[in-house]
């Protein structure tokens, strides 16, 4: 049997001065000898997993390098995108490789979205309580 671990929604500002509660969840990426502790938005609306620019560079990724391009909707969708495959780790859950839509946009936050997040992972909403349940897939 597969642990479930739980998290609070986190406290956010918005720029009109309201306080809200968003699944932000923490994780660990890795790529080229690089890792770096972030907070990803759990967004079930999302069709992918986006990455920031900038969390991007921090991993040691080149835009030039990454060719694969990616078209996203929404606010997103003026800005180009490259498809890239970072690791993943989420607690002590096993390590998943995650495939992100890498944007140019700045001030966008780390979303993880239908693919492949929610591919890999279980999750459980319990907004009337600002908290979730995550947890690995279960085996196929």
């Amino acid at each position: 049997m597969v642990d479930t671990q739980k998290f609070p929604y986190k406290i956010i500002d918005s720029s009109l001065g309201m306080v809200d509660r968003m699944p932000y969840l923490p994780l660990t990426l890795g790529s080229n000898g690089h890792s770096l502790n972030v907070e990803g938005l759990l967004d079930t609306g999302a069709s992918v997993n986006v990455l920031p620019y900038e969390i991007g560079m921090k991993l040691g990724l080149i835009w030039e390098n990454e060719t694969l391009s990616v078209v996203l909707a929404g606010n997103l969708a003026r800005f180009e995108a490259r498809a890239v495959v970072v690791d993943a780790q989420v607690i002590s859950f096993p390590t998943v490789n995650l495939a992100f839509a890498w944007t140019k946009a700045t001030n966008v936050p780390l979303i993880l979205g239908q693919a492949n997040f929610f591919f890999e992972f279980d999750v459980c909403f319990f907004r009337a309580r600002s908290e979730f349940e995550i947890r690995p897939k279960q085996g196929d």
